[in-house]
């Protein structure tokens, strides 16, 4: 799992699948607003055009230290799931700012280096129009005082290791009432190559052994409760808390 802050970054890679436990995740910090902004209409859905196709390309070094960190999942399984389409595609309709995950306790959004990109919304499936050659990243909010790993995938491709996106990654670790902000395919323990739309034939899932060009346009996320080892453990009821063998005298 990997914690990232705007130049330095926790990582948590995942040790124990079956028992939740991970290291290796990457955080970083900025802020981006979330409101809401919705218009009436709803939006068109049409299959997406050969020419519309977009996918993520590898881009520009990105300077972002990251750092090892060993934290347990509270649930061996995600707590939240989602994904978003994207292609060079006028989408109209229902536009939102960011997407809320967990009931509002995390906030999803795009930016770019001159804003937000628009999320457009139907029927529960999530949209966002790119243009190739524009950076991106991925902007998670944590709005709670709860701890989370973020397993983000682009393209079919986890973005903390390269590899073949599986929802049981490690991922980046998200702190209370923080951002987490992800700005490209982790490329070194320093340093991030930046998310660029480009055409598919030149997105790096079809580019690398680990990926493949029929899963360019859908960025993936999946959420995880962490236990924050900084919080002091509940004490558990004992059914023999004066177990020590034999009784004491009297006082």
């Amino acid at each position: 799992m990997a914690l990232h802050k705007k130049q330095s970054v926790a990582a948590v890679m995942l040790v124990a699948l079956l028992t939740g436990c991970s290291s290796g995740s990457n955080m970083q910090e900025q802020s981006v607003p979330s409101i809401q902004n919705e218009s009436a209409q709803t939006v068109s859905v049409e299959d997406t055009a050969e020419s519309e196709r977009l996918g993520t390309k590898w881009g520009d070094d990105v300077n972002s230290e990251v750092t090892t960190v060993d934290l347990r999942r509270t649930n061996p399984e995600p707590i939240e799931q989602m994904q978003v389409r994207y292609a060079d595609k006028a989408y109209t309709g229902r536009a939102v700012n960011s997407m809320s995950l967990l009931a509002g306790k995390v906030d999803f959004s795009m930016a770019t280096d001159t804003g937000q990109l628009s999320l457009y919304r139907d029927s529960g499936n999530y949209y966002v129009q790119g243009q190739a050659g524009q950076a991106y990243r991925l902007v998670y909010r944590n709005n709670s005082a709860n701890t989370y790993e973020i397993v983000a995938s682009v393209d079919g491709i986890n973005v903390l290791n390269g590899s073949a996106a599986s929802r049981y990654d490690s991922g980046y670790v998200l702190h209370p009432h923080d951002d987490l902000v992800i700005e490209g395919f982790r490329k070194s323990q320093s340093s991030v190559a930046s998310f660029i739309f480009s055409k598919p034939e030149s997105a790096y899932a079809a580019n690398t052994s680990s990926g493949s060009i029929n899963n360019t346009g859908v960025i993936g996320t999946a959420v995880y409760g962490l236990y924050d080892p900084t919080k002091p453990k509940p004490a558990q009821p004992q059914a023999y808390p004066a177990d020590n063998g034999y009784a004491k005298p009297p006082q």
